[in-house]
């Protein structure tokens, strides 16, 4: 009887960490949007993949990497051009990746790709404060056919503005 109880309590336990952790990346999200914004409101202020964050533009990655190759460089120069013009804009960098691999691999990932474009951004001279990061992994893919060109456009770290 005694055993039944502690797993019973063990699996309780796990059960609530498992939601904490849960919880608190959403409310990660959350957190990095404008005080008073409602969420539904946040698609309307803009993203870039689908081309509506004042010219922001999306990074693609390699398989397996968040390395920023020399397009993607490009692309976060214009971006930085972008955020320095316009000051007031806040903005979440988003890290996914594709379907293959496993979810917790593909949080991690995700991640390793939106912290290096908030490096980058940072090092081209945007304030740290302006933006945030969270990662999706393999969760919001924009293409769910298996094949290479699908692939290729999960892989990405993309802009949601947040602020205006």
């Amino acid at each position: 009887m005694n055993i039944r109880k502690t797993t019973s309590t063990i699996s309780l336990f796990a059960v609530l960490a498992a939601l904490a952790v849960t919880g608190c990346a959403q409310k990660k999200k959350e957190d990095s949007i404008a005080p008073g914004t409602d969420m539904g409101d946040v698609a309307a202020l803009g993203d870039s993949d689908s081309g509506k964050a004042m010219g922001l533009q999306t990074i693609i990655f390699p398989y397996d990497s968040f390395t920023l190759d020399s397009s993607a460089k490009a692309a976060l120069k214009s971006n930085a051009d972008i955020l320095k013009d316009k000051t007031s804009i806040n903005v979440q960098v988003e890290g996914h990746c594709d379907n293959r691999g496993g979810i917790q691999y593909n949080i991690a990932l995700g991640e390793k790709r939106a912290n290096s474009v908030k490096k980058y951004l940072e090092e081209m001279g945007i304030e740290a404060a302006r933006l945030s990061t969270i990662s999706y992994g393999k969760e919001r893919l924009l293409e769910s056919v298996e094949s290479e060109e699908a692939h290729g456009k999960n892989r990405r770290a993309n802009f949601v503005i947040t602020s205006r």
